[in-house]
């Protein structure tokens, strides 16, 4: 008997979708069966991948984002739901990293990333929440009470690696975020979890990975080897779906055991 798991009938926004983890996340959850909201600052690649996801017979949308600011959060969301309804799943991705050690990392790169890591990722979950509240207490409509957050975190959250200190702090505080939202809209249906990725070969990324330091990197790994963004399907759809029920504020790490 085959098992598979459904999300006909739900409208996902995924952030950060115009390349890298959110590419995969929105192209998964469309092939699952959701419609897709795709939300960056870059429009071009969104409408490559909404033609892909519809070519594949999908539903996407394209609604252009900056998780920096307010106000470009409140108007992306409410024309994401005026386009495709009600949100019920939300992909957390927009972000960004700087390397450096701490000594070097300056004020307009500390800033940039916990306004993108931290400050973005907790405003775009506390807008669409508040909408998932609004539904849970009966005072709007919505096809399904609840609904599920997935804050996309990292190893790096969980241990600090070397020259990646400041994102490994910004990461780190959204574990910490994932368990606030997780144990305060728990009881209005709303599930909140983190997913860790450690190291994605990844579009953004394949270059470093045939530097000498990126192959260094690699030979430290418990396997010696990179994950792929596909090796993530499968928790990004469970953590979206009904069958994720009892799992909330949990952080899934998926690092092939480095950070163990």
């Amino acid at each position: 008997m085959a098992y598979s798991i459904e999300l006909s009938g739900r409208v996902a926004l995924v952030t950060g979708a115009s390349s890298g983890l959110g590419w995969r996340f929105a192209e998964v959850l469309a092939q699952a069966g959701a419609a897709v909201v795709l939300a960056g600052r870059r429009a071009e690649p969104l409408k490559e991948l909404r033609a892909r996801i519809e070519g594949q017979g999908g539903d996407a949308h394209v609604v252009e984002l900056d998780v920096t600011d307010q106000p470009s959060i409140k108007a992306a969301v409410a024309h994401a739901e005026t386009e495709m309804g009600p949100i019920d799943i939300l992909v957390n991705n927009a972000g960004v990293a700087t390397q450096g050690n701490l000594l070097d990392v300056s004020q307009e790169a500390f800033d940039e990333m916990f306004d993108t890591n931290v400050r973005g990722a907790f405003f775009v979950a506390q807008e669409v929440a508040r909408r998932m509240v609004s539904r849970s207490l009966g005072v709007t409509p919505g096809t399904w009470t609840g609904g599920r957050i997935i804050n996309i975190a990292s190893v790096a959250g969980l241990r600090v690696f070397p020259k990646i200190g400041a994102y490994a702090m910004s990461k780190a505080a959204v574990v910490h975020m994932t368990r606030a939202m997780a144990l305060e809209w728990g009881k209005y249906g709303i599930n909140t979890n983190a997913l860790c990725p450690g190291y994605i070969d990844t579009g953004m990324n394949h270059h470093h990975w045939q530097t000498e330091s990126g192959q260094r990197l690699i030979q430290m790994l418990p396997r010696k080897r990179l994950g792929k963004p596909e090796d993530l399907d499968a928790l990004i759809v469970l953590l979206a779906s009904d069958q994720s029920g009892l799992v909330n504020g949990a952080i899934v790490t998926a690092d092939d055991g480095f950070g163990a």
